[in-house]
C-alpha cells in the first residue's frame, strides 16, 4: 500500500509502503477529512482550485494521551469514530487507499460535533 505525506513545512510529497495500520503518537488525531463541496447550492459545479480545505472530518484514531513533564499521561477528549471541526491548516496531510486523512495534535480540534 503507498502512502503519501505531505507536511506543512515541505512541498514535497514522502511515499512509502505501509504494512501495519496508523496509530498515531501522544496527543495525536488520525482524521478523516470530509470531502469537499463539489456544487454550489444552486448546482454550479465548483472545480479543484476553487475548493475550499474541509475543516471537518471523523476521529479515526487517537494517542495513548498527552504526556506531562512528572510522566503522567493524561487521556485525550476525543475518541473514534468523533465528528470533529478543526482548523483550516491544522495538521499533516496523509492520503492512502483512496482517502484523504490528517494527523493533528487535540489541541488543533476546535469542537466535537454531536
Amino acid at each position: 500500500m503507498r502512502v503519501d505525506v505531505r507536511g506543512p513545512q515541505t512541498n514535497r510529497t514522502i511515499r512509502f509502503t505501509m504494512a501495519t495500520k496508523v496509530k498515531p503518537l501522544a496527543d495525536r488525531v488520525l482524521v478523516e477529512a470530509a470531502p469537499a463541496e463539489e456544487t454550489t447550492k444552486g448546482g454550479i459545479i465548483i472545480p479543484d482550485t476553487a475548493k475550499e480545505k474541509p475543516q471537518r472530518g471523523k476521529v479515526v484514531a487517537v494517542g495513548n494521551g498527552r504526556v506531562a513533564d512528572d510522566g503522567k499521561v493524561t487521556p485525550l477528549s476525543v475518541k473514534a469514530g468523533d465528528e470533529i471541526l478543526y482548523g483550516k491548516y491544522s495538521g499533516t496531510e496523509l492520503s492512502y487507499d483512496g482517502k484523504d486523512y490528517l494527523i493533528m495534535r487535540e489541541s488543533d480540534i476546535y469542537a466535537i460535533l454531536n
